[in-house]
């Protein structure tokens, strides 16, 4: 009776633990509880790739554009939240281009490694001294949980 009303069901009380989990991700809860994440981890993410850019001094102008995508991000979590059509068109645009950003990312800190005297030739002093070879797949990561968001469907 409550669906027929457009009320969102609520999980029966001996429902407890994983199975509460995996009854949120069936009835269509997880989608708004991964947007959210993915809102929070966008901010996160982007304060920390801000403090790190910063202190290169922003020597690439592309250093910007994971700084530029971070608002972008946050608030496309924020809309799938709170809309099912935003979750739907503008949650998976705005994590597509994050994802693009992370791989983008990945490719510019293995060529500042390469860059670095000794190349790869001195792998662990660079790898440890160079930009973070594994930074960029957390913005990577944060896109993918957009994305995955999109695709799950919702109460």
């Amino acid at each position: 009776m409550a669906v027929a009303l457009g009320r969102k069901k609520s999980p029966p009380y001996s429902v407890e633990g994983i199975d509460r989990f995996v009854w949120n991700i069936e009835h269509g809860r997880f989608e708004q509880a991964l947007s959210g994440l993915m809102a929070l981890a966008a901010l996160i993410t982007g304060l920390d790739i801000f403090l790190e850019h910063d202190k290169a001094s922003f020597g690439n102008p592309w250093m910007w554009a994971p700084i530029a995508v971070t608002p972008v991000a946050a608030a496309a979590g924020v809309a799938g939240v709170a809309s099912r059509r935003m979750a739907k068109t503008f949650l998976p645009a705005a994590s597509a281009i994050v994802v693009a950003n992370g791989l983008q990312g990945l490719y510019l800190h293995i060529r500042g490694i390469a860059r670095k005297p000794g190349g790869w030739r001195l792998l662990r002093y660079n790898v440890e001294m160079g930009p973070p070879l594994i930074a960029p797949l957390l913005v990577t990561m944060v896109g993918g949980m957009g994305v995955l968001a999109s695709i799950l469907r919702r109460s």
